[in-house]
């Protein structure tokens, strides 16, 4: 893949990552039945999921990165407070929007920080002479 092909892989997944922060950043508040954040569970999951495909259709920890640094942004530019206060990110439901703007961090983390096991399996084998 030439240097040209990776940059645009990254900037690709930035923009994605900047559709599904917002995208979580506006769907985590939603609570079904008074009790269950369905909203936040869903955010959650799409984020977790596209942020695995990426890594391991691509094997790329820097398209990764950049997935998590759109998702990131896109939820700290939506969570600053405006003149009228932040509609986004209500205090109806704060415990949602702190599990929101911690868990994507930390799933991210992991998912960059996990080591390529497809290389240890790929390892040769000793050749043993009998």
């Amino acid at each position: 893949m030439t240097l040209l092909q990776r940059l645009g892989a990254y900037v690709l997944a930035l923009a994605i990552g900047l559709f599904y922060g917002a995208a979580g950043s506006f769907a985590h508040s939603i609570v079904v039945g008074g009790w269950l954040p369905l909203g936040l569970i869903v955010a959650l999951i799409g984020s977790t999921a596209l942020l695995l495909a990426l890594r391991l259709l691509s094997g790329d920890r820097w398209a990764v990165l950049a997935a998590a640094l759109g998702m990131m942004g896109a939820t700290w530019v939506l969570a600053q407070t405006s003149a009228g206060g932040s509609i986004i990110f209500s205090q109806l439901h704060p415990v949602l929007a702190n599990v929101w703007m911690i868990v994507v961090p930390l799933v991210a983390a992991v998912i960059v920080a996990w080591p390529d096991l497809s290389r240890a399996r790929r390892a040769p084998q000793p050749v043993t002479h009998p």
